[in-house]
């Protein structure tokens, strides 16, 4: 049988390391039964749940032998009996949760790329329910970018408390979920602060229409900055993508009243936890954890960006071939923006 009439894909093996564990397989492409799709995957982009993944610093549930990754974009070159929402040759992408519809996750059992096999191989067949069209101003590794940093940080800036034009929103870093939010907030009319550890980084971030960016190696009281900043009001939405190490810091920049999205855990643990009910209490915010969010919000998303004709920002594409290469250049965070893997030609 020859590579064209099989499905390749990643799985991880074992937890012998984060990469070693990855390995690449031959299995029969798989047929659509009654309701299903088969897609012709052909990008998939990163994300650092990915390498937490392989890493086993996941702290949902991992089945075992998994395929990785949750975001993609592809082409249906199938459909089961039933189908009528799509057809051969239709250009797709996925939801993250494969059953959150509306509303909040039910639970972290169906997210793609962990407890069910993810989109780092050729084919995949999907419910038609867990499928969406996207915009056609996008190519396949534009709309890769989307499901998972895009819908987190639409959900935290639409999806609960929405922002509105003239607010200021603050940023950590210049990962995925950050740049995207910085596109989002900056279309919707609001003010944004990001940080980063580089100016090279904050450059690129006043290119895509930051108001005010911070080097938090150089200005280490960020939170003092940012009140400065907003003469002394603080920032209205604040999406935490660091966790618990920065939360205080957080606290110390928001808006009497305002919203943390916590959405990621990059800074690890802390030995002495700080006394969040009471930063909660002494500044009225509501601090809202996001578990990347519906497919609602996921169409909304993609409505907001064909209107505005919006399109990500890319790091770096890597051929699938050097899947491997792509993830171990996620992990040393040099990036800005997002990672993707070119799965088919």
């Amino acid at each position: 049988m020859s590579k064209t009439q099989v499905n390749l894909a990643y799985r991880i093996t074992e937890f012998a390391g984060p990469l070693e564990g990855l390995t690449q397989v031959e299995e029969p492409i798989p047929k659509p039964r009654a309701h299903e799709v088969l897609v012709r995957i052909h990008a998939a982009s990163l994300n650092f749940r990915d390498y937490a993944v392989l890493s086993k610093l996941y702290p949902f549930p991992i089945k075992n032998n998994v395929v990785p990754g949750s975001d993609m974009a592809g082409e249906v070159v199938a459909v089961g009996e039933g189908v009528d929402a799509y057809k051969v040759g239709d250009r797709v992408t996925a939801n993250f949760d494969q059953e959150n519809f509306y509303g909040p996750s039910k639970d972290w059992n169906t997210g793609l790329g962990a407890p069910i096999d993810g989109v780092l191989q050729k084919y995949r067949v999907f419910h038609e329910m867990g499928l969406l069209h996207f915009p056609k101003h996008l190519s396949y590794e534009e709309a890769a970018c989307w499901p998972c940093t895009g819908v987190t940080a639409w959900n935290a800036l639409f999806g609960g408390i929405p922002i509105i034009p003239g607010q200021t929103v603050l940023l950590q870093g210049t990962g995925g979920v950050s740049m995207t939010a910085l596109q989002l907030a900056h279309t919707m009319g609001a003010k944004t602060i990001i940080t980063s550890s580089s100016d090279k980084k904050l450059e690129l971030a006043k290119e895509m229409g930051a108001t005010h960016t911070i080097n938090y190696k150089k200005q280490p009281d960020w939170d003092k900055v940012v009140k400065q900043l907003t003469e002394g009001r603080g920032a209205d939405h604040i999406l935490d993508v660091v966790g618990i190490n920065e939360i205080e810091r957080c606290f110390g920049s928001v808006k009497q009243g305002g919203v943390i999205s916590t959405i990621g855990f990059l800074g690890g643990e802390l030995k002495a936890y700080p006394n969040v009910p009471a930063l909660a209490l002494s500044t009225g915010a509501i601090l809202r954890g996001i578990n990347i969010g519906s497919k609602q919000l996921h169409e909304d998303l993609l409505r907001f960006v064909d209107t505005n004709k919006l399109r990500p920002h890319i790091d770096k594409v890597f051929p699938f071939e050097q899947t491997r290469e792509a993830l171990d250049y996620l992990s040393k965070g040099q990036h800005s923006g997002k990672i993707v893997i070119k799965v088919s030609s």
